[in-house]
């Protein structure tokens, strides 16, 4: 496996589709820019021949996740998970790769 999605993550990755039936999957994508160099970039993927042939997808029952093949090279060993809190939830993701960050969690540096 390229990276690992945990239980909990899968589980809101299934709700957001389901909030959204009108989507084929969720989204990862690494682009240019942020305060570190690089940032994530969550989205849906509208339909399934919106998917690329060398695009990585992982499905489950409920989910389907894609990452284009580019940034697969920079998510790879990646451990993406959900985090409830207080004042807030979102997505974690804690990449191997990443060799600088900025506070704001969604830019890093390799």
């Amino acid at each position: 496996m390229n990276f690992t999605i945990t239980k909990a993550a899968q589980e809101q990755i299934a709700k957001l589709l389901s909030k959204n039936p009108d989507k084929y999957a969720v989204s990862l994508s690494v682009q240019g820019g942020g305060c570190a160099g690089f940032k994530y970039d969550w989205g849906f993927i509208n339909q399934k021949q919106d998917v690329q042939k060398d695009d990585y997808v992982e499905e489950w029952d409920g989910g389907r996740f894609v990452v284009d093949s580019i940034s697969m090279f920079y998510v790879m060993g990646t451990v993406i998970d959900w985090r409830e809190e207080v004042f807030g939830s979102q997505f974690e993701i804690s990449n191997p790769n990443a060799k600088s960050g900025c506070g704001c969690g969604e830019s890093f540096g390799v």
